[in-house]
């Protein structure tokens, strides 16, 4: 794993290689785009309102920062993250859909919430303090991501890219700062949407993805050069001092 950033220059005519690189990028970002389309579906119609100011912020949150890292990233991370790669672990294509599945259950049950009132009038502060917290997780997201040319969507080693450990960016405090990112999403966001009940399956997916994490990294371990010696540099996985 190594960082790679590349922004488009403004202009780009003439040169086949950048108008190619801008269409991988135009690609990306339409395909970012599928995932807030559905959970705009799934918030929308469960709460039976379009009135929903907590939801659309989530929703400008995360297509923002798609459009962003899509944007600077390293060209190769989005091709990546498009299409199936070989080498890929079965036993993580397995959970990640699991993942996606149970992933999607705090926004029904936040909707309906909201719907039927559920939980009620939640106090501003708690739900300011979880908007804090759900930036500071897309952040830490983003900067992984964007520190990481090898940040793929399944676990597999990429040798054919020469794949090896990233020691840059968050890279230099805990080894899976991508997934401590999304973590704090998760957790965050039923809050931000005002559901006390919506927090009983994202506590359920962030328990999923923190054994995902042990799992990819005793595949790394095994399987990516240099990267037994990096746990021995960074001895935490997600969070500093503890794990």
């Amino acid at each position: 794993m190594s960082e790679g950033i590349a922004v488009i220059p403004p202009d780009i005519s003439g040169n086949p290689d950048m108008t190619d690189e801008r269409q991988i990028r135009i690609r990306g970002i339409l395909f970012g785009l599928v995932p807030v389309v559905l959970m705009g579906v799934i918030l929308f119609i469960s709460a039976g309102t379009l009135f929903w100011p907590a939801a659309w912020l989530i929703l400008l949150v995360m297509f923002s920062a798609t459009t962003i890292v899509t944007a600077t990233c390293h060209a190769e991370l989005i091709t990546e993250r498009m299409q199936k790669q070989a080498g890929a672990k079965e036993y993580d294509q397995k959970l990640v859909r699991l993942l996606n599945l149970i992933g999607l259950l705090p926004l029904l049950v936040a909707g309906l919430d909201l719907r039927f009132g559920w939980t009620g009038q939640m106090a501003f502060p708690v739900q300011a303090i979880s908007m804090v917290l759900f930036l500071l997780g897309y952040f830490i997201f983003s900067w992984a991501l964007l520190s990481n040319r090898f940040f793929s969507l399944i676990v597999r080693v990429q040798s054919e890219k020469g794949h090896h450990p990233v020691t840059t960016g968050p890279y230099r405090f805990v080894r899976h700062p991508g997934y401590l990112g999304f973590i704090i999403i998760v957790l965050a966001q039923p809050v931000l949407l005002g559901s006390v009940w919506a927090v009983i399956p994202a506590v359920v997916t962030a328990g999923l993805i923190v054994w995902r994490t042990a799992l990819e990294d005793r595949t790394l371990q095994k399987e990516l050069p240099g990267y037994r010696e990096y746990t021995e540099q960074i001895p935490y996985r997600l969070i500093p001092g503890i794990w």
